[in-house]
C-alpha cells in the first residue's frame, strides 16, 4: 500500500504537533505497526523542531514536511530555507541543553541525508514500515521489530519521478549527502 501526504507548515512550534497527528493518523489507517507510527512520529518532530531551530522559513514562510510508504520502506523529509551550517550530528552529551536530535533520527531510522536544491535544504530519513497485514491478507504478529532493509532491493526508489510527491524535481540534482544509521 502506498501512503503519501505534502503539508505545507508554519515557521512555528504549533506545527510540530499538526504534523506528528496527520502523520500518525495517516499511517495508522494505511496499516503500519504502532511502534513503527511511533518512530516515524519522533523522526517528524526532530525534523521539524530542526528546522525551526537552525534554519530559516522557504520563501513562503513555511516548511515543508513530506512522507511518502513504498511497500515496506517510508521516507520522512522536512524542507527548510537553509542555514549557515550543514545539518549534522552533534555530541549530544548528557550535559547538554540540545543536540540530540540528529543523534536520534539516526538511531530510529534506516539511514538519513542533506538534499540542498531550488533555495531549499531538506533532511530525510528513510525507515522499514511493514504493515500489519502480510501479502496473503493475514494478520501479522502484533508486534515485530522493524529491520534495517537492504536499500539495493529498491534500486528507484530515490529516482521516481512521476509519483514522488516530496520533490517532484529529485531528478537532475546533485546526489544528496546521506548518512546510514
Amino acid at each position: 500500500m502506498r501512503a503519501s501526504s505534502v503539508v505545507l507548515l508554519p515557521h512555528a512550534p504549533s506545527s510540530v504537533a499538526v504534523a506528528r497527528r496527520r502523520l500518525s493518523s495517516e499511517l495508522a489507517d494505511s496499516g503500519v505497526y504502532e511502534s513503527i507510527v511511533d518512530d516515524a512520529s519522533v523522526i517528524v518532530s526532530e525534523l521539524i523542531s530542526n528546522a525551526l531551530r537552525h534554519a530559516r522559513p522557504l520563501p513562503s514562510g513555511q516548511v515543508r514536511v513530506c512522507w511518502v510508504r513504498h511497500g515496506d520502506v517510508l521516507e520522512l523529509e522536512v524542507s527548510d530555507g537553509g542555514a549557515m551550517t550543514e545539518p549534522r550530528r552533534g555530541p549530544g552529551t548528557l550535559s547538554s541543553l540540545g543536540g540530540r536530535g540528529l543523534g536520534i533520527v539516526e538511531a530510529l531510522s534506516d539511514g538519513w541525508g542533506v538534499r540542498h536544491e531550488d533555495g531549499a535544504t531538506t533532511v530525510w530519513a528513510v525507515l522499514r514500515a511493514p504493515g500489519t497485514t502480510g501479502e496473503n491478507g493475514a494478520a501479522a504478529p502484533v508486534r515485530t521489530h522493524a529491520m534495517v532493509p537492504d536499500l539495493s532491493d529498491f534500486p528507484d526508489l530515490l529516482d521516481e519521478t512521476d509519483e514522488d510527491l516530496c520533490n517532484p524535481t529529485r531528478n537532475g540534482t546533485p546526489a544528496s549527502r546521506a548518512y546510514p544509521a
